[in-house]
C-alpha cells in the first residue's frame, strides 16, 4: 500500500499495518480536521487527522531506523519499531471534533470502562473527565478496532498494551521494552511526545504547507541524521549532536512563530471559544461513553448540530461572525489594564468573551510535573573520543528563553451592546 503525501511525498505501508488504517475506527480520522475552525481564517487548512497520522508513523518509521541502524536484523528490535510505528500513527486516535473545546462534553473516565492494565494506578477511580487520549486508548484496548491488529500481533508479537504504553508515558510491562539490557520504552515516548517528536516534526511542515505560510520550515532531514540514544542507567532517552543544536532552536522558533501567528489567531482561538459557549448553554450536543457510538462523530456529525442550532453562539460559528477584538495583552501591564476593562464589563453586566491562549516550547520544563529523564539531551564528541551528553537547556540560550508560558489575552465583545458612556469608559482605561 502506498499513499502520495504532498509534504513527505510516497509513504509505503506494510500489509500487516494496511488493515489498520483501512478499519473504519482510523478512516474516522479522514473527516477531522487538523486544525479544527483554522480553515475559516486560513481556507486552505483543511488537511485531517487522517493524513497527520501517517505522516508522523512515516517520520518515525525513519526516527527508528536512524537511532536503530545496527541493530534492525534483531527481532525483537524489529517487535520494538512496530509497536512504536504504531503509537505514532495512533496517537490521534481518539480525537474529537473540531476543536479540543468538545472534551467539555466527554463523559468521565470511569464511564469509558478502559481495562486497568491501559491505565495509570492514578486513573483506576476514573472520576476526572475523559479527554481525547483516554478515547484513543480505549479505542486501540477495547474496542471493535482491536481486531485490525491481529496480522501486526501475529508476525511481530506486538502488545496492544505497549502501544498504548507508548502514547501515555507510563509502562507494566519493562521487560517488552528491554532489550540487550538496555529499556527503550523512554526514546520511544519521547518521540511520540516530548520537545522533540514525530508529531510535532510532522504537523509544523504540514500545518505551515496548507496555511499557505513559511514560518513552520525547518531542516527535518538534518535533525533525524543527528539524533542519537543516551543511555543513563540502563535507560536509552533521547539525544541530539551537539553540531545540530542550532537547527533544534530552528524547530523551536518555527514553533513559536506557528503559535503566535496560526495557531493564535485571534479569530480561530475566539471561535474555539464560541463552540465552549455553545456547550455550556446547551444540551443538543455530548459524546458518549460507547466507543462504538463515538466512530460516528467526526467534524461533519457535530457541525450538523450546529447548523441546525437556535443557539446564538452555534449560529455564530456556523455563519464565522466573532464579537469585535477590542483589546489584547502581550504584557503584564497590559494584562493589568485588560483585567480592569474585564471588571467593569462583569459589573456592567455586558456580555464579553475573554480568549487566554497559552504555549510553552517545552512541557518538560522546570516545574513540569513530568519524569524529568524525558528530557532531551545534548551529545559531545571530545576530542580523545569520549561522548558526554548535558541538559538541552545548558546548550541553548533560545531553549530557556522560550522555556516559560507565552500567553496572549484578548478580550472580544460587541460595541453595540454598550452605552455612549460604557463605550467611553472603556476607552478611558485603554488610554490608561
Amino acid at each position: 500500500m502506498e499513499i502520495r503525501d504532498p509534504v513527505h511525498g510516497s509513504i509505503h505501508i506494510s500489509e500487516e499495518i494496511a488493515p489498520i488504517i483501512r478499519h473504519p475506527f482510523f478512516q474516522r480520522l479522514r473527516n477531522i480536521k487538523q486544525l479544527g475552525l483554522t480553515e475559516y481564517i486560513f481556507p486552505g487548512a483543511t488537511h485531517t487527522r487522517f493524513i497527520h497520522s501517517i505522516g508522523v508513523m512515516h517520520i518515525g518509521s525513519k526516527v527508528f531506523d536512524k537511532l536503530f541502524a545496527q541493530k534492525l536484523s534483531n527481532p525483537d528490535i524489529v517487535r520494538l519499531k512496530e509497536t512504536f510505528k504504531l503509537g505514532c500513527l495512533l496517537h490521534d486516535i481518539g480525537h474529537a471534533p473540531l476543536s479540543h473545546s468538545t472534551e467539555s462534553v466527554m463523559p468521565t473516565l470511569a464511564e469509558l470502562k478502559i481495562p486497568k492494565e491501559f491505565l495509570d494506578k492514578v486513573d483506576f477511580g476514573g472520576e476526572r473527565q475523559a479527554t481525547h487520549e483516554d478515547y484513543t486508548i480505549k479505542s486501540i484496548a477495547d474496542s471493535s478496532f482491536s481486531e485490525s491488529f491481529k496480522d501486526v500481533e501475529a508476525k511481530y508479537g506486538v502488545l496492544r498494551s505497549c502501544i498504548a504504553d507508548v502514547i501515555r508515558g507510563s509502562t507494566h510491562n519493562d521487560e517488552y521494552f528491554t532489550v540487550e539490557g538496555v529499556n527503550w520504552f523512554p526514546i520511544l515516548h519521547q518521540l511520540v511526545s516530548s520537545e522533540l517528536d514525530c508529531d510535532r516534526m510532522d504537523y509544523l511542515l504540514r500545518d505551515s504547507y496548507f496555511c499557505g505560510v513559511s514560518y513552520g520550515s525547518y531542516d527535518l532531514d538534518w535533525l533525524i541524521d543527528n539524533l542519537e540514544p543516551c543511555f543513563i542507567d540502563g535507560k536509552a532517552v533521547l539525544g541530539i549532536s551537539e553540531r545540530a543544536v542550532v537547527t533544534f532552536d530552528d524547530f523551536l522558533l518555527s514553533r513559536y512563530h506557528m503559535f503566535v501567528m496560526v495557531y493564535f489567531h485571534y479569530r480561530a482561538v475566539c471561535l474555539e471559544q464560541l463552540l465552549l459557549r455553545y456547550f455550556q448553554t446547551s444540551d443538543e450536543y455530548r459524546i458518549p461513553a460507547d466507543i462504538e457510538e463515538y466512530q460516528e462523530h467526526d467534524d461533519h456529525y457535530l457541525m450538523k448540530f450546529l447548523r441546525k442550532s437556535s443557539n446564538k453562539y452555534a449560529k455564530s460559528i456556523v455563519l464565522n461572525e466573532i464579537p469585535k477584538k477590542v483589546y489584547e495583552s502581550f504584557n503584564q501591564p497590559q494584562l493589568n489594564t485588560l483585567e480592569q476593562i474585564q471588571t467593569y464589563l462583569e459589573q456592567q453586566k455586558i456580555e464579553f468573551i475573554r480568549c487566554s491562549s497559552k504555549g510553552r516550547l517545552s512541557k518538560y520544563y522546570q516545574n513540569e510535573l513530568i519524569d524529568k529523564s524525558f528530557s532531551l539531551r545534548v551529545v559531545r564528541k571530545t576530542i580523545y573520543g569520549d561522548t558526554t551528553f548535558t541538559s538541552i537547556d545548558t546548550a541553548t540560550d533560545l531553549y530557556k528563553k522560550f522555556s516559560t508560558s507565552h500567553a496572549v489575552n484578548r478580550l472580544h465583545f460587541n460595541l453595540k451592546d454598550l452605552t455612549k458612556d460604557q463605550l467611553s469608559h472603556v476607552q478611558g482605561l485603554i488610554k490608561e
